[in-house]
């Protein structure tokens, strides 16, 4: 099992999106994370409905995105969440969740997730991404101060790549967030394993 969250983008893909998922799922990846946020709740609750059963096939823990009341509705004890839909959410509504992650984007928001109850955290961007074109990225200095102020496990997100994956370990991270290397490479065992130095992608 590899210390990689796959962050979903089903516009990315070239195939089907629960294919896709499904080759993910089976490469490896430690949890997927069915981001989608363009759809609406009705729409997401669906997919997810499909995508949960495609990641069970293989044991593959699958991680809701920002909708908490349809991963509630569903079962799914694992969502991980905007900061802001976090802090208005209950403490009842929060402990609900054996698996709960924020992102964050500053040593303060990381320490404000942790005191939410947050079991994980992803912290980004880090390098230059194709998602966040435009925006500087906030760099490994800034990753190694989030891993530092907080004692839970932190997920590094943006342009990380096979080549960059060192430094995040590097810098206390417990792994790495991967969107479009995923979604869009020709084999995605190949492309897991690349992480780990068992092969390339």
């Amino acid at each position: 099992m590899s210390e990689l969250l796959c962050v979903t983008n089903r516009s990315l893909c070239a195939d089907r999106f629960d294919e896709r998922v499904r080759k993910i799922a089976e490469a490896g990846v430690k949890a997927v994370i069915l981001r989608e946020k363009d759809l609406p709740e009705a729409a997401y609750a669906a997919l997810a409905r499909e995508i949960l059963a495609v990641c069970a096939e293989s044991g593959t823990m699958c991680v809701l995105h920002t909708h908490s009341r349809v991963s509630a509705a569903l079962g799914c004890g694992a969502v991980h969440l905007p900061l802001p839909v976090l802090r208005r959410m209950t403490e009842t509504e929060r402990s609900s969740f054996d698996i709960l992650g924020a992102s964050c984007h500053s040593a303060e928001d990381a320490r404000e997730a942790e005191s939410l109850g947050c079991t994980y955290l992803v912290a980004g961007h880090i390098f230059a991404t194709d998602c966040k074109r435009g925006i500087p990225p906030r760099g490994t200095d800034f990753l190694r101060v989030v891993c530092g102020a907080v004692s839970l496990p932190v997920y590094a997100i943006g342009g990380v790549t096979p080549e960059t994956f060192p430094s995040v370990l590097a810098c206390g991270a417990a792994g790495a967030c991967v969107m479009s290397g995923l979604m869009r490479c020709g084999d995605p065992r190949a492309y897991v394993r690349a992480f780990t130095g068992e092969g390339k992608p």
